[in-house]
């Protein structure tokens, strides 16, 4: 069988990928193809999550074996095989392509194809410039020592707590960032 994904960012709104891949290739493959599509060097830490259909993360796929209590199983990339942990279309994965600050991919199985294999993954429909795969800890901090932190910065001037909502947070709730994602990808398939 061959799995159709595809994956989005929600740093960069004209970006998606699909990458087409075989069922029984391991999570590791996926990822090495991920890399390959966006031209990102392979040199970070990376994992999936295995999610819920609301996003919410539940078996975690690290690169390497990350030595946790042994209350729960440790899957590495290299040893599990994707078919393993995704049987239906629509399933839903999270790929943390920038582990110090979490950024990530969020990936759709669209569709199943049987009958048919391939020997190597491939990415067989692009769009957009993705995310920078890091961020430059030393650029941030020098836009942020040339910035002027008196009392409006800090909002002390013209606070209306109107603007907040009822629990105190800015408005967009829990599922805000999972809004941003694949349902946009409905849109292009």
């Amino acid at each position: 069988m061959i799995y159709r994904f595809i994956f989005v960012s929600d740093e960069v709104d004209d970006f998606f990928r699909e990458i087409q891949i075989s069922s029984s290739a391991t999570f590791l493959d996926l990822s090495n193809a991920i890399l390959e599509s966006v031209e990102y060097p392979d040199d970070q830490l990376t994992s999936f999550f295995i999610c819920e259909h609301n996003w919410e993360k539940c078996e975690e796929i690290t690169r390497v074996e990350m030595h946790t209590s042994s209350e729960y199983d440790n899957l590495v990339m290299a040893e599990t095989p994707i078919e393993e942990f995704v049987e239906e279309e629509k399933q839903r994965l999270i790929y943390i392509f920038d582990p110090l600050t979490e950024r990530c991919f969020f990936i759709e199985l669209k569709e199943i194809i049987t009958g048919k294999n391939l020997d190597k993954a491939i990415c067989s429909k692009k769009g957009g410039q993705p995310p920078k795969q890091t961020i430059d800890f030393d650029e941030i901090s020098k836009t942020i020592s040339g910035i002027e932190t008196d009392e409006t910065f800090y909002g002390d001037e013209g606070f209306d707590s109107s603007e907040l909502d009822q629990d105190g947070y800015s408005i967009g709730g829990a599922d805000a960032e999972a809004d941003i994602s694949i349902d946009t990808l409905d849109d292009l398939y």
